[in-house]
């Protein structure tokens, strides 16, 4: 598959861009049952919804989700980490050929796949998840530039019940002061030059199958799940692979995926 000139326009301007009904329904049932049986057993790493909200900026930087914390059998768990090495399945998907040339095309660039980032089982567990507050992603990454782009895969229904994505339309291309972020470096709900931006907000319901593919400095969030059934979505990011990590930091803690591609864009 490749995009058409409207789609890459699209993608440029608004900073995400919606690909319905990319993965096959069996695709993601499969993802899905494995997830859920990780999810039960609380194989590690994960991330915890307490980890999620006590956490500094620093914190998450240094972050690298090799262990689990003694208390994690009495919460919520947030995210799967580090789904790569997990499961055949996961790889298969971040490295699935379809999506390929179509992250060539956004990136200009062949892509590569960070496993220090995303790299995740995302989850709103009923009545224990909590909200996503507006962020941007790039703020705990460290890469000579920004050419990074997530992809998301909801593998069941993602609606404003259970917690779906919201974006700032553009925000990927603007520029922001530091009085506009929290010290977590979320950004201010009750700050008046924010205001105006978040009434801006669009979100999308998704369906089994859809993609996402959203730019590491758009603004995004996502309520928390107010159902009594799990969403659970699947999430990876992959940068140009001219954009290298900062040594010294979590981005270049991992291995990187070169993704093959028969021809450059």
């Amino acid at each position: 598959m490749r995009l058409t000139d409207e789609q890459l326009s699209q993608f440029e301007k608004n900073g995400f861009l919606l690909l319905p009904q990319f993965a096959q329904a069996q695709m993601c049932d499969t993802i899905r049952d494995i997830a859920l049986a990780h999810l039960k057993h609380k194989v590690p790493p994960v991330e915890t919804e307490y980890e999620y909200e006590i956490k500094s900026k620093e914190e998450r930087e240094k972050t690298l989700g090799t262990g689990v914390p003694h208390f994690v059998k009495e919460v919520s768990v947030r995210r799967l980490r580090q789904v790569y090495h997990r499961d055949i399945v996961f790889r298969e998907w971040m490295e699935h050929e379809r999506i390929r040339p179509v992250l060539a095309q956004i990136l200009g660039e062949r892509p590569v796949i960070t496993i220090a980032h995303h790299n995740s089982i995302m989850t709103k567990m009923p009545h224990t998840s909590t909200q996503t507050r507006w962020h941007q992603d790039f703020r705990y990454w460290h890469f000579e530039n920004d050419n990074l782009v997530s992809v998301w895969l909801a593998l069941e229904s993602e609606n404003s019940q259970n917690g779906v994505l919201e974006f700032i339309p553009g925000s990927h291309r603007m520029q922001f002061t530091p009085e506009q972020f929290d010290e977590k470096e979320y950004f201010l709900e009750d700050v008046p030059q924010n205001r105006a931006l978040i009434e801006s907000k669009v979100s999308h319901p998704l369906q089994k199958g859809d993609v996402v593919l959203f730019h590491c400095k758009l603004l995004h969030r996502a309520n928390k799940n107010m159902t009594d059934t799990p969403k659970i979505s699947f999430v990876y990011t992959v940068k140009g692979a001219g954009n290298h990590a900062q040594e010294g930091t979590r981005s270049s803690a991992y291995e990187e995926i070169p993704l093959p591609l028969d021809t450059l864009p």
